[in-house]
Order: C-alpha cells, then structure tokens, then sequence
C-alpha cells in the first residue's frame, strides 16, 4: 500500500504542471475516484485543511491525505512522492536553464505554457465549487473573498479567520434555533 501511495503521488508530481492547484484534480481522480481510498467529501474537507495550514498546497494535500490512508508512513511516502520529481525537474531545469533562457523558442514555449496553467487552476476550482455546493446564491462569498485578496491586498490568513468564525458563528446560531424548535 506504501509502494501504491508514493507511486500514485509520484506519477502526480511528475505530469503536474501550474503548481498545487492544478494537482488537486488528479489527486482527487486517483484516491477518490480510481482507488476509493478517500470519499469524496471527506476529500473536500482534507483540501480545506490543506488551503489553511501554512506551507505549499501540494505538499499539505499529500501530508494529508497520506495520514488519512496509512498513517506517518502513508504521509511520508506520499509526501516524498509528490515532491521527489519536481526536486529532479526543478534541478534539471535550473542547471540548463541559465544557459537557454534567452532563446525565443524557450520564451515561446513559456507563452504557451502559460494559459494552460490557468486552465489547469480554473478546472479544479470549478469542480471545487461543485463539491463545496457553491451556489448562484452563495457565488458572493468566494469572489469577495478572492477580491479581497487581490484588490485590497487583505491576507489570505485573514480571509480564513474571518470564514472560520462566521462558520463558527452561523453553526452556533444554528444550533440555538434548532433545539428552541425541538423544546
């Protein structure tokens, strides 16, 4: 099982392109959909978890979803599995790269890189979205939160504490109208 969750992470560090983000989707496919290890909304909840602890979003989603299948070891063989072939990419790129950096195909391949990344970053948002029961009445609060963020240059961090409260807040107000209905 250790040698199927590094390997599985493995193959997912190795094809990903545009970061963490675009990961999630081939995360969720392989140990959601391909293997069952995980179940869909328990995934939703370890990727939240994943965007609110500090650190890299693909790093964090291996951390957590290795923990939840096996543990210490699970957590460790898909943390390496996923980091392992960006550490070699990464290195092999930054030894070539300083000589080639400054030839157009090299930009061009960058210009064309680049859309792709941001198709890669919208697909799982939307799914996300989809998962999370986002709908046209609540669409408000991911895109004040996202333009906060990027208009106003409010912290991220803030945004999840403040999301984080009024959750609390809304279960609570929940709850107390709940049990003077039962009473």
């Amino acid at each position: 099982m250790l040698i199927q969750l590094f390997y599985t992470f493995f193959k997912i560090g190795a094809f990903t392109l545009g970061g963490g983000y675009a990961m999630i989707p081939l995360v969720q496919r392989e140990v959601v959909d391909n293997r069952g290890w995980i179940a869909e909304q328990e995934f939703l909840d370890l990727i939240a978890l994943a965007q609110s602890a500090p650190g890299i979003i693909a790093v964090n989603t291996a951390v957590f979803v290795g923990y939840k299948i096996r543990g210490i070891r699970g957590m460790l063989a898909a943390v390496l599995g996923a980091v392992l072939p960006s550490f070699c990419i990464i290195l092999l790129i930054a030894s070539c790269f300083t000589r080639f950096r400054d030839y157009p195909a090299v930009e061009a391949v960058f210009k064309g890189i680049r859309p792709a990344v941001v198709a890669l970053i919208a697909a799982p948002l939307y799914k996300m979205a989809i998962s999370a029961r986002v709908t046209w009445r609540t669409l408000w609060m991911p895109v004040l939160a996202a333009l906060l963020i990027w208009r106003m240059n409010v912290s991220p961090v803030i945004i999840i504490i403040v999301a984080i409260m009024a959750g609390v807040a809304f279960v609570a107000v929940k709850g107390k109208t709940g049990s003077q209905q039962d009473n």
